[in-house]
């Protein structure tokens, strides 16, 4: 990566983060998996723990991630991340693993990998980005997508009499033992995405401190197969998905909670 030098009479206010490349993105206008991409890479770096950091791409819009983070990186099968994660992390304890997932991949398929490995207390961190469809195989229902929400494969909107509800995974999981630290937050405004920074660093930490399993479920856009324009997306998803997912910790163990505030 090419260098540059900064007068001595200038701040710097922007650096682009050591883990990630510089490769042009295959990810739709307006998707937020690039901004979800930087935030881990600013952690990482602020960590400094990117060159012991080993990555789990999941099967989906985000099958490409190695592509995008300057790390080692693994590809899964279509929701066997956690299964892959288990591994690594108990053949190479001293390594930080994160998934990386998509709710088709983590709460479909992959719904069993995810709850055992947290019912297990696996040391490793999960991403979950949930945009309530189906992005990269053409829009169908996810286990997410909200009631009435119209779909490929709903395209009366989705009945609940017929196809359930949605799943509330940051919920699902943070009652399970095995979990350290659960939260759900949003990409969707410059708050939501400070906030979601934040729990994204506190999950590393909870795995660097040996606290447990950590996730953080981050509510996302998906303008391409919602047929909407970036901002509108925005908002649909500020008005819609946070309403039926809310936002916030579904799980802090103390011993967390003390990480976090620094005791």
């Amino acid at each position: 990566m090419a260098t540059v030098e900064i007068p001595a009479d200038m701040e710097l206010v922007y650096k682009y983060p050591e883990s990630l490349t510089e490769a042009h993105t295959h990810y739709c206008p307006g998707c937020t998996h690039g901004v979800i991409h930087r935030l881990i890479a600013e952690v990482l770096d602020e960590l400094g723990v990117r060159e012991r950091t080993i990555g789990i791409a999941p099967v989906g819009c985000s099958v490409l991630a190695y592509y995008y983070f300057n790390m080692d990186f693994a590809e899964a099968a279509h929701g066997r991340a956690p299964a892959m994660a288990t591994g690594l992390k108990r053949v190479s304890p001293d390594k930080v693993v994160f998934t990386y997932q998509g709710d088709g991949d983590l709460a479909a398929i992959g719904t069993a990998e995810i709850i055992h490995a947290v019912n297990r207390g696996e040391l490793f961190t999960t991403i979950f980005v949930n945009n309530a469809i189906y992005g990269m195989t053409g829009g169908q229902m996810a286990p997410t997508t909200l009631p009435g929400q119209v779909t490929t494969s709903s395209p009366y909107g989705r009945d609940v009499e017929t196809a359930g509800f949605p799943i509330h995974m940051a919920e699902l999981v943070g009652q399970l033992p095995g979990a350290a630290y659960v939260t759900r937050q949003a990409v969707l405004d410059v708050p939501g995405i400070r906030r979601t920074k934040k729990a994204i660093k506190l999950a590393f930490q909870t795995q660097l401190a040996g606290l447990g399993f950590s996730m953080v479920e981050v509510l996302s856009t998906c303008g391409t197969n919602w047929h909407m324009g970036p901002l509108e997306a925005l908002e649909w998803a500020k008005e819609h998905m946070v309403e039926y997912f809310p936002l916030g910790d579904t799980k802090m163990t103390d011993r967390v909670r003390a990480l976090k505030e620094g005791k």
